[in-house]
């Protein structure tokens, strides 16, 4: 199962941006010309993204107890950032069978050169990020993705929580979504698999609820730290206000 493979990895390999990863990027001369991005349109029509995610819904629902309290309705075709709590490894699964659309996360580099894997890697067209320091490279595919039309997976806290309470969020994601003017989804992710091993929280069968809510839209021409910390804190409330449903 390819997809659980890529989704095991460890909560900070699921990068959230920094302010000072978008911030501090300066423009520069044009280079030699980037790969064209598949839209999600043409990720979606591949055997083996369909299949993978075949699977993983089986996962996510038969082996596990997934239930999804409130539907996912992210705009077809058009750019958008889903961002969600993140309580253990499982989640980007969760999120991926909620979701009527292939969700592209962003990961460390490293893990691209996980042995038999690339055929899957070079299908679904992940977001690769050096963990090693800044990388202006992995926020320029981010906001490439954006413009085609891809919907990118973050979980803005940066890593799992332990608690229901949320922890701190980073403002890359707000920042993100104002320079590429694009919606924020909001979802919930609850149940029993905080603070279990990576291990545990996939194969321990667990009852696990989703909540979605609107789209948070932002004004693309808001700047400075103020703006950036408001925009934060209206994804945070939104995230925080899903909570009740999953009670």
């Amino acid at each position: 199962m390819p997809e659980v493979l890529l989704c095991s990895i460890r909560a900070s390999s699921v990068i959230s941006l920094r302010v000072s990863d978008v911030a501090s990027e300066k423009p520069k001369r044009p280079a030699a010309e980037e790969p064209r991005l598949r839209t999600t349109a043409e990720l979606d029509r591949q055997w083996t993204v369909r299949a993978c995610k075949r699977l993983v819904r089986a996962f996510t629902t038969n082996y596990h107890d997934l239930r999804i309290l409130t539907p996912f309705y992210a705009t077809a075709e058009a750019g958008g950032i889903l961002a969600c709590n993140h309580t253990a490894s499982l989640d980007p699964l969760l999120l991926q069978t909620a979701s009527p659309r292939t969700i592209t996360w962003m990961m460390a580099r490293e893990y691209s050169h996980t042995f038999g894997l690339q055929w899957f890697f070079r299908a679904i067209e992940p977001i690769m990020v050096d963990r090693s320091g800044r990388d202006m490279a992995a926020t320029r595919s981010a906001l490439r993705a954006l413009k085609v039309g891809r919907l990118i997976g973050l979980f803005p806290e940066g890593r799992i929580e332990t608690k229901r309470e949320l922890l701190e969020f980073q403002t890359g994601v707000a920042l993100l979504a104002i320079k590429a003017n694009v919606p924020v989804y909001p979802a919930f992710i609850d149940g029993p698999q905080r603070g279990r091993s990576m291990v545990e929280a996939f194969f321990s069968p667990t009852e696990l609820t989703v909540a979605f809510g609107p789209p948070i839209r932002f004004d693309p021409e808001a700047s400075g730290r103020e703006a950036l910390e408001d925009a934060t804190a209206q994804i945070r409330a939104a995230i925080e206000g899903l909570s009740h449903l999953t009670r």
